[in-house]
């Protein structure tokens, strides 16, 4: 997995103005926490950050802290929903060999047999994993998957060092006829109409 290093800097000031002075410096509010520790308010280089939360689940390395460096995984991210920046970021405190729940993405592979059409339902999983050794995805190869098959989390091949953390009986995809509207058909709905027309009750003069 991906480890990166970025320097923090403690935060004093709190609240909305506070939080769009430090956006407009060019950093991200967040706040450390963990371990039964106090949270720590601080902020990050936002254009650091921004790179390093392109990998999913990236392992942070949070320098210049009182007590030395900590190691911190990204828990809840916060971005402006029009222009994508970052608002604010909640980071959870881990340790070497410690064991985490975290979502990683499920990467379908493989082509769709003939006749066939994927339905994904899931495109994330949560599994069990160290700290420091989080597999960036789950592939998932659906070469030589029929018609009307399915793949459960239970099925899937899951990283060397991870343990399943969802329902075992979880759909992740399917494979239906793609030859098969799953619309209703035009007939149908007339029908349903009509018979919706006749059985009504006529409307008082």
């Amino acid at each position: 997995m991906s480890e990166v290093r970025i320097a923090a800097e403690p935060r004093t000031e709190f609240g909305k103005g506070a939080a769009r002075r430090t956006r407009r410096a060019g950093k991200v509010p967040a706040v450390l926490y963990g371990h039964g520790t106090d949270p720590q308010h601080i902020s990050l280089p936002g254009h650091e950050l921004m790179l390093a939360l392109k990998t999913p689940n990236v392992l942070l390395t949070i320098e210049g802290l009182g007590n030395g460096s900590e190691l911190a995984l990204p828990k809840d991210v916060q971005r402006d929903p029009i222009k994508g920046f970052l608002e604010h970021v909640d980071l959870l405190l881990v340790k070497r060999g410690e064991k985490v729940v975290v979502d990683l993405p499920v990467n379908v592979v493989g082509d769709v047999v003939a006749g066939g059409r994927l339905v994904q339902t899931e495109v994330q999983i949560s599994v069990e994993a160290e700290a420091t050794h989080i597999p960036e995805s789950v592939d998932l190869d659906i070469s030589g998957l029929e018609i009307d098959s399915q793949v459960l989390a239970k099925d899937l091949k899951l990283p060397q060092g991870t343990a399943l953390a969802a329902d075992e009986e979880t759909l992740i995809v399917q494979i239906v006829d793609a030859t098969v509207s799953t619309e209703p058909a035009a007939e149908e709905t007339e029908e349903a109409a009509g018979e919706g027309a006749e059985g009504a009750e006529p409307a008082a003069e």
